[in-house]
């Protein structure tokens, strides 16, 4: 390989290790908050349950609610550390479609910018880039083991 492809595929690496670091540590910092701090019930009640007059069974609140910081928990971590990163990406993915699902449901012309639109961006960065230039995580070096 040249030194030109390898100082790009190096930058591709420094770049994708900070963006996993930064859009891990959102997600498990507020994961961290919602189940130590607030609680899983707490953020139910507190973030789902005002969804309870809308078409929405009252049972799935309670469920999404409750489950969600521990999915921003766990998924953020697995993020930082680079380990099953496309089911961790996956999985907050989801997070955030869920959570902008709610928030169309209660404001349609809701205001992305500041909140789902930067989270979203990192995701997209961190997924579309090549697992091979992920070289700074525990997904590669499971990988150099079994090779």
């Amino acid at each position: 390989m040249s030194s030109t492809l390898q100082t790009s595929s190096l930058n591709r690496s420094w770049a994708l290790l900070f963006a996993r670091l930064v859009l891990g540590l959102i997600f498990f910092m507020a994961g961290v908050w919602k189940v130590f701090q607030l609680g899983p019930l707490n953020h139910a009640r507190k973030y789902f349950q005002p969804f309870a007059d809308t078409f929405l069974p009252v049972w799935s609140l309670w469920a999404t609610g409750v489950v969600i910081p521990f999915v921003e928990l766990i998924a953020g971590a697995l993020v930082i550390l680079g380990l099953r990163t496309r089911e961790a990406l996956i999985a907050l993915g989801f997070v955030l479609a869920i959570v902008t699902f709610g928030h169309l449901l209660k404001e349609p012309l809701y205001e992305f910018h500041t909140h789902m639109i930067p989270r979203l961006a990192l995701l997209l960065f961190v997924f579309m880039l090549p697992r091979e230039d992920n070289r700074f995580s525990v997904d590669q070096l499971i990988a150099k083991k079994r090779a």
